[in-house]
């Protein structure tokens, strides 16, 4: 269950996703880079890396991906997840979003106290749609008080990177906001832990990545590609696996797509 914020967080919170597996068994869980930071939110869940087998805190802060991680999750779980437009986490955290790329934050290190009520509802087994209205709430009353002015030079280029579907020069990028191009590279790091191209390389293979589910095959892969902004499959396949850590046509033929960047292997 995917659900949208209300209008006046649309510039911090991309969406609100509800999952729940009523499973005993061990699955397997991919979360990949859409651009996104976010927040993990559970009152139950027993997950952990796939590739240390740490067991992950009950809710945690992601930070941008470069790639993707993989987890491990044990028998039954209710979890709301909470994907971030890429520069809130910095608003949140006050800290820069290059030290929390890739990072997996607890939410007990950083604010227990103001989250651990969340937690207490879904292990409650509250219903999610009010546990989401009341993060909004929470959500609204954070905002008034850490704002910069920063934050309206990133998110009018991310908006313009999202309607170009990624396919933006440096050079036009510097034109549309007036700044030099180690301005946008430095401001893009802090806020949203990751350069102005990364950023665009993303939003170009979520592109693709929409055009690929709404139905096709192996055959028009390449006119696909092409409409998408790559310059010829083989650039498409090596940003597909070294983002998501399949190829298309694997990705494809996985069954469980339970979010935008969220599979089971």
């Amino acid at each position: 269950m995917q659900i949208s914020p209300p209008k006046h967080l649309a510039a911090y919170i991309r969406h609100y996703i509800f999952l729940e597996n009523s499973r005993e068994d061990i699955r397997s869980l991919r979360l990949f880079t859409d651009g996104s930071s976010g927040l993990i939110l559970s009152g139950d869940i027993n997950l952990c890396s796939g590739i240390s087998n740490y067991r992950m805190p009950l809710s945690f802060f992601y930070g941008a991906l470069n790639g993707y991680k993989d987890f491990l999750s044990k028998g039954r779980f209710s979890l709301i997840a909470v994907v971030f437009q890429p520069y809130f986490l910095n608003i949140l955290l006050k800290t820069s979003a290059k030290e929390t790329r890739n990072q997996i934050i607890s939410v007990e290190d950083v604010l227990k106290s103001k989250l651990e009520v969340f937690q207490e509802k879904l292990f409650n087994k509250s219903n999610p749609l009010a546990i989401i209205t009341d993060l909004n709430i929470f959500f609204t009353h954070f905002l008034y008080e850490r704002m910069s002015t920063d934050h309206h030079l990133i998110t009018a280029a991310q908006q313009y990177l999202l309607q170009s579907k990624g396919s933006v020069s440096s050079r036009e990028l510097q034109h549309f906001t007036g700044y030099s191009e180690r301005h946008l590279e430095r401001k893009f790091e802090h806020y949203i832990g990751m350069s102005p191209k990364k950023y665009g390389n993303i939003i170009r293979l979520h592109y693709f990545l929409s055009i690929l589910n709404n139905g096709t095959d192996e055959k028009n892969m390449t006119m696909l590609s092409y409409e998408a902004g790559y310059a010829d499959q083989s650039h498409l396949i090596r940003e597909f696996k070294n983002n998501i850590g399949l190829t298309p046509k694997q990705y494809l033929n996985t069954q469980n797509k339970m979010a935008v960047n969220f599979i089971e292997l």
